[in-house]
């Protein structure tokens, strides 16, 4: 937001958890309207969208960056089917009921669009596969839409974070903390011990991470940009994450496998 800001642009942010006044609006300053939105739900998201077209009128919208997300670990052999739809509502369906509304808008003004995912679209690590298949959803579709709205003009951006130190790296920790606690006997026998041994080297990782305002630069210098590439890769280990993918998938998983402390292949099998 505070790049935004600083590149010139009037930042219309949804914000799911500031509380709106009786106008729907979040007190603001000349430069940043706040808008209360959560994009797991249709009414919200059909708010924003609306405030959104007010403010902009006929001029049309310059931009729009779908930045949220989320990310559930476990195993996904034992995720409850509800966090596994938690994952996608976040990080594609919610994006998408927001985008489809916004694009009529930006057709307009020739706006772009830039989707944040993330390198795990391209080289999945273990216990993170909600995050992996949410965010390679939503690279799907930025790729697709990049066709499609190439004929107005509107480009379509795609920004692959690494590993990223956000405020949101100690409710990650906590979410992995009740999902241990919560483990019946037969998951903590099958996945205990590799699941805490990947999540400590995980977490680790994560929390010596790029600062997020790295990512910021990234998205508006590639919303600023007059031939923006199709995608960024951006943070800790995101290049050498992507030229794992390169790699034949048997020498990925071996050094996947070594990264986050898991057993050989066939280490388990009776």
């Amino acid at each position: 937001m505070e790049a935004a800001l600083a590149a010139g642009y009037h930042v219309l942010a949804g914000d799911r958890s500031a509380a709106p006044t009786a106008s729907g609006l979040i007190p603001t300053d000349e430069m940043l309207t706040r808008i209360r939105v959560d994009i797991t739900k249709q009414d919200d998201i059909d708010a924003a969208v609306a405030r959104v077209s007010d403010h902009v009128g006929t001029a049309g919208l310059d931009a729009l960056a779908n930045i949220a997300g989320i990310g559930i670990p476990g195993p996904l052999e034992t995720m409850p089917l509800s966090d596994l739809r938690l994952s996608f509502d976040v990080d594609f369906f919610g994006q998408m009921a927001l985008t489809q509304p916004l694009i009529p808008l930006l057709r307009m003004a020739r706006g772009n669009i830039v989707f944040v995912g993330s390198v795990a679209d391209r080289t999945t690590v273990p216990f993170m596969g909600a995050l992996a298949s949410s965010k390679s959803a939503i690279a799907a579709a930025s790729g697709t839409l990049r066709q499609e709205l190439a004929p107005w003009g509107i480009d379509v951006i795609l920004v692959e974070p690494g590993f990223i130190s956000t405020g949101a790296d100690e409710a990650t920790k906590a979410r992995i903390d009740r999902l241990i606690d919560g483990f019946t006997p037969d998951h903590e026998a099958l996945y205990g011990g590799m699941f805490r041994t990947a999540m400590d080297r995980g977490y680790k990782v994560q929390t010596s991470g790029s600062a997020p305002e790295g990512v910021a630069a990234v998205i508006v210098g590639a919303l600023k940009a007059k031939t923006p590439k199709a995608r960024y890769l951006t943070g800790s280990k995101s290049h050498l994450m992507a030229t794992l993918a390169r790699l034949p998938m048997r020498m990925q998983d071996a050094a996947r496998r070594r990264a986050f402390g898991l057993p050989g292949r066939g280490a388990k099998a009776d």
